[in-house]
């Protein structure tokens, strides 16, 4: 599982995207299904949405999916707002905490 920090903004978006793209071939390995643990994350603008569908085009083109669990609000909202939802969020937990 891949775990987030718990802010994700302009400033944090280039290094936490990085961080994932370090750490995708040793989750990897598990499968093709690549957990992203958001439940730390305590705050978002859009640039989180950002660095989150990147990393999931990146994974899809290594025939893998990204899932994001434990979402906090605002980032629900925001991928709502933005219709990306279904994109990212495990339905289960897409209502946030």
């Amino acid at each position: 599982m891949l775990v987030l920090p718990d802010t994700i903004t302009l400033a944090q978006a280039k290094d936490v995207l990085r961080m994932l793209e370090q750490a995708r071939p040793r989750q990897a390995a598990g499968g093709d299904l690549l957990v992203v643990d958001a439940s730390a994350v305590k705050r978002v603008d859009s640039s989180a949405l950002a660095v989150l569908l990147e990393f999931a085009r990146s994974a899809r083109a290594w025939g893998q999916r990204v899932v994001v669990r434990g979402p906090p609000p605002d980032l629900v909202g925001l991928a709502k707002l933005y219709g990306v939802d279904s994109l990212l969020l495990d339905a289960p937990n897409a209502s946030g905490r």
